[in-house]
């Protein structure tokens, strides 16, 4: 499959990254920022990716759409680009690589193939691809070797079948275990320095969860600024494990402690200018201070 350029919604924190990446082995990349905050926009232009007025325009100068945004926006994006595609009568290849439950993703493929074009269902396992880093991009479904292309422009696509759900699928069990931890790490060291036990509770993690301690110093103080997001992804994952007859609602007490940390002045906070010197322990004693 020639490509001539990919559409990109939208150049956030991660898809201005993947565009970027893109660009630098030699794929142009064009978005439409039209409602787009002055901050994506200027992500947009430091990645070079190209501004153009409509997502009709979009449609006709791309071969491919790469969905990557909020969970909670999926489907209205793809209702957006379905009404283009009905207003153009182009065709494209839609990738959906949002954080959403199977579910979800089936009915964005009803949406995308609708309209007459073609879908694949994928999300990214990982932070943003930069160099150095080990950002994975898998995808299932009938037209999964449309996106495998980009493995030639700088992306690891990995594909896991026909079926459409299990490119959703793998985050959703794969981000059950890494930000559910972070919900659970922060709560329980929050419930510590409430009850006076924080040191106590510190010294005992160093001694028998050595591990485990590790990975709370690492990720915790980088949760805030991105919980208002993975509100509407813990919800996801909760939809996904009900409809397999399992119980979400400990994912559900996630999305509502992410809804919590989402409205204290940390999440206020931007990659940019977040206070990367803070502790764990500060960031704890910050949000214990807004209970």
């Amino acid at each position: 499959m020639g490509l001539k350029a990919i559409g990109l919604l939208s150049p956030g924190d991660m898809g201005h990254v993947i565009g970027q990446r893109l660009i630098g082995h030699g794929m142009p990349v064009l978005t439409c920022l039209v409602g787009r905050s002055e901050r994506t926009r200027g992500l947009a232009a430091k990645a070079g990716i190209k501004d153009v007025p409509t997502y009709g325009d979009v449609i006709r100068e791309t071969d491919m759409i790469l969905s990557v945004m909020v969970p909670g926006e999926a489907v209205k994006a793809a209702t957006r680009v379905a009404d283009a595609l009905r207003e153009t009568g182009e065709s494209t290849v839609y990738v959906d690589l949002n954080a959403i439950a199977p579910a979800t993703g089936r009915e964005i493929d009803g949406i995308i193939r609708g309209a007459g074009s073609r879908y694949v269902d994928a999300s990214i396992i990982g932070g943003p691809p930069r160099p150095g880093t080990s950002t994975k991009f898998y995808a299932s479904g009938p037209d999964v070797e449309a996106f495998q292309t980009l493995c030639d422009y700088g992306l690891e696509v990995r594909p896991l079948g026909p079926e459409v759900g299990q490119g959703k699928g793998i985050k959703m069990v794969y981000g059950a275990l890494t930000k559910g931890l972070s919900a659970i790490s922060a709560q329980l060291l929050m419930a510590a320095q409430e009850m006076g036990l924080y040191d106590a509770l510190e010294a005992l993690h160093e001694e028998t969860q050595g591990v485990q301690r590790k990975r709370m110093v690492n990720a915790v103080p980088n949760m805030p600024n991105r919980s208002r997001r993975w509100v509407s992804e813990m919800e996801e994952i909760a939809k996904t494990y009900e409809a397999l007859g399992i119980t979400g609602k400990m994912y559900e007490g996630a999305a509502e402690f992410y809804r919590y940390v989402g409205g204290t002045s940390l999440a206020e906070e931007k990659a940019e200018t977040m206070d990367r010197s803070r502790t764990l322990r500060q960031v704890i004693e910050q949000l214990c201070d807004q209970l």
